[in-house]
């Protein structure tokens, strides 16, 4: 069984659909990180552990749901929670990480609609992802919202953020400590109806990730 881990904050409208297209073998592990609306007994009613964070943050909530998820299987998933992702395409990720052909699989944004990923945030993604590259030689695109990798090697990296800068702080320790790393396309979709990005959302959203990025960028 394969841990999947789902940072939530709002997302009730998009938890049936996305629960209900989980693969077998995929173990859904909710993570209501403040939640207004219901999320947390939406996803308990669709068949999810739900496990509730208090700190806010991103990064908050995946660093909980890591350590919620089953230390013996080894492998975990870490999708957001908006119905942005199919985790149909789960499998894509985890495969190459349980068989030991990479440390870290990610996954590289391709949108299904233009309306899926506003110019302001793929832009500063881009820009995010040149850096990286540049600082990391890491050959990597996106800074992916999507990914696999064994939990104790996750944890043994001891990543300090609990924001935003999360996902890059992952991918320049990942670089740093010398991982295979892997991109697989996945189909971005556009957030399902009644749900609302915290980044892509608006440009002030995309500004204040950028920023926690660009901290961990500097360290």
């Amino acid at each position: 069984m394969t841990d999947v881990v789902l940072p939530c904050r709002d997302e009730a409208a998009a938890l049936p659909a996305l629960l209900a297209r989980m693969p077998a073998g995929y173990r859904p592990i909710v993570v209501d990180n403040g939640s207004t609306d219901g999320s947390a007994a939406v996803a308990r009613a669709h068949g999810a552990e739900v496990i509730s964070v208090a700190e806010p943050g991103y990064g908050a909530a995946v660093h909980a749901g890591v350590l919620a998820a089953d230390p013996d299987d080894g492998v975990i998933c870490v999708m957001d929670a908006d119905g942005s992702f199919d985790p149909a395409r789960l499998p894509a990720l985890a495969v190459p990480v349980r068989t030991g052909a990479v440390q870290l699989c990610t996954g590289r944004r391709r949108p299904a609609t233009r309306a899926a990923w506003p110019p302001h945030a793929r832009a500063a993604n881009a820009a995010l992802a040149w850096r990286l590259r540049r600082t990391t030689g890491l050959p990597v695109h996106d800074i992916g919202p999507v990914r696999a990798v064994r939990r104790d090697d996750l944890l043994a990296l001891g990543l300090r953020d609990r924001r935003f800068g999360y996902p890059l702080e992952l991918l320049i320790a990942a670089g740093r400590a010398g991982w295979r790393v892997v991109e697989v396309d996945v189909d971005y979709h556009p957030r399902a109806a009644g749900t609302r990005s915290k980044v892509t959302g608006t440009v002030l959203g995309t500004l204040r990730a950028v920023r926690d990025m660009s901290v961990v960028l500097a360290r």
